[in-house]
């Protein structure tokens, strides 16, 4: 079946590999904190978010082309047709996240048309397993900063946005995060959302919002320990640190790690395999699984006997035994 579109910063030293321009320290970015005359409040703020960050992660940002080194908002250095790019391939829908000059920064327009976009595949029947890519610079660099730099804790308790992240929790098709580059703050907490990460070796994750003076409020305290344990998560979190795609592995954070040229491709293949397999089987597996993070060892138990014995069901059950004992390939509908 063809294609269908459907639609450390621990310090002022950076060195990204591939990346020739940032290696060495630098300074303030003056150009970047000038402020135009008679600069609207909403500006204001924005320009000077960007004055308070560490002076090294403004100049990442800069060369990046962030949307919070704009004071005007990333929108007047070009519109972008959509922040989200979907298509369904072999059983397989795809979410491209689209806003390659920020890095794929998380904005809440962003964040509504993934949602919305990840309900639509999960609705539709055609479709079996889900992936979540960006590009090979950037899965997701963060949130915008300068979005929410006066903002008082009237303001994000009232908005709430971070809740309608759950709704990427209740997805009941497996997801697949295809990593490469920078998988930062709210960029390696929607990896970590995800059913499995296929990382490229130049993947780095990292929860730096400590150097805003905040901590990660989309599940990063929760999932990454969770998935690497106290000790590890506390440096990741509490220092700034970067884990490599290797370090993320060896910890398991990462379902495999792959070339950059091939983690998309990788991504896929995966997907496509358990696109084979009886859909309602993959969807209730899903969440066997992620009911063994939440409950205990006979709670769980005794959610996985009902379930299996659910099974027997559905069509694809009666199928799947018959197509073993026939000796042949099974075909399932997901009945």
């Amino acid at each position: 079946m063809g294609a269908k579109n459907v639609n450390s910063y621990p310090s002022n030293r950076i060195n990204v590999s591939n990346n020739p321009i940032i290696t060495k320290d630098v300074g303030d970015n003056r150009a970047a904190r000038r402020k135009p005359a008679g600069m609207p409040p909403k500006v204001r703020a924005r320009s000077n978010a960007v004055s308070r960050l560490p002076p090294g992660l403004r100049q990442v940002l800069w060369l990046s082309g962030h949307s919070c080194m704009n004071p005007f908002g990333a929108h007047n250095a070009g519109t972008m047709n959509k922040n989200i790019l979907t298509k369904i391939e072999d059983h397989v829908g795809v979410a491209t996240l689209n806003r390659p000059k920020v890095l794929n920064a998380l904005s809440s327009e962003l964040m509504d048309e993934l949602i919305a976009a990840l309900e639509s595949f999960d609705n539709d029947r055609e479709v079996r397993v889900i992936v979540i890519t960006g590009s090979e610079k950037a899965f997701a660099a963060g949130a915008d900063i300068g979005d929410m730099a006066e903002a008082s804790f009237l303001d994000m308790y009232e908005k709430n946005n971070l809740a309608r992240w759950l709704k990427i929790k209740n997805v009941r098709k497996p997801i697949i995060a295809a990593v490469s580059g920078f998988c930062l703050g709210g960029g390696c907490e929607l990896a970590m959302i995800c059913d499995m990460i296929v990382a490229s070796e130049s993947a780095k994750f990292g929860q730096p919002e400590i150097n805003l003076g905040i901590i990660p409020g989309a599940g990063g305290t929760q999932r990454l320990t969770r998935a690497i344990g106290k000790y590890r998560a506390m440096e990741v979190i509490l220092a700034g640190k970067y884990l490599s795609a290797h370090e993320a592995f060896d910890a398991g954070l990462v379902t495999r790690v792959v070339s950059k040229e091939r983690f998309y491709a990788e991504a896929m293949i995966l997907a496509r395999e358990i696109a084979k397999r009886p859909p309602i089987a993959v969807q209730i597996g899903k969440d066997a699984v992620c009911k063994a993070l939440e409950l205990s060892l006979n709670d769980g138990l005794e959610y996985e006997r009902r379930v299996f014995y659910s099974l027997f069901a559905t069509q694809d059950q009666k199928e799947g035994m018959k197509a073993f004992a026939e000796k042949r390939p099974a075909k399932f509908e997901g009945r």
